[in-house]
């Protein structure tokens, strides 16, 4: 299956009312975090999101389920689980998108949509992403992997 990312398309829950968080109209905001490769620190990738959107951001939700979704396959498929090495999760927000690059010690294979059976327990983190995200990628970086997602909003 092609690794191009769908068209860009409304996000489901975008618009819905409440703050805007920490992106404000025309601010730039990038922050980044470097965590162990270890499946359990996936819940610390989702709370740095969610601290860095603020509370009430129209891509908050969507945005801490597909990280979670991207680092927790980092971790699986990368060498990013080996003793001392790490998963970085950069958020960027800037003009009504909010881009978040999850960044790991590249494996032999490269991120690929795989079709799932109804009764299969994994297998759909990327499928969710490429529904969920206006945009969708990755690229290698000096012996990284680092895949991507972006969402609109606004």
């Amino acid at each position: 299956m092609s690794l191009r990312p769908p068209a860009a398309r409304p996000v489901p829950g975008a618009g819905r009312p409440g703050g805007t968080g920490a992106v404000m109209a025309g601010v730039a905001v990038r922050e980044s975090v470097t965590l162990a490769g270890r499946a359990e620190r996936a819940r610390a990738a989702r709370a740095f999101v969610s601290e860095v959107l603020g509370s009430g951001h129209p891509c908050g939700d969507v945005a801490i389920l597909l990280v979670s979704e991207i680092f927790t396959n980092s971790v699986r498929h990368s060498g990013s689980a080996a003793a001392g090495e790490t998963v970085t999760v950069a958020v960027i927000a800037k003009d009504g998108v909010v881009r978040v690059e999850v960044s790991d010690r590249a494996g032999t294979g490269t991120p690929q949509l795989r079709p799932a059976s109804r009764d299969a327990e994994g297998g759909r983190g990327l499928q969710l992403v490429a529904r969920l995200a206006a945009r969708w990628g990755w690229r290698r970086r000096g012996g990284r992997m680092v895949t991507w997602f972006e969402l609109s909003h606004g």
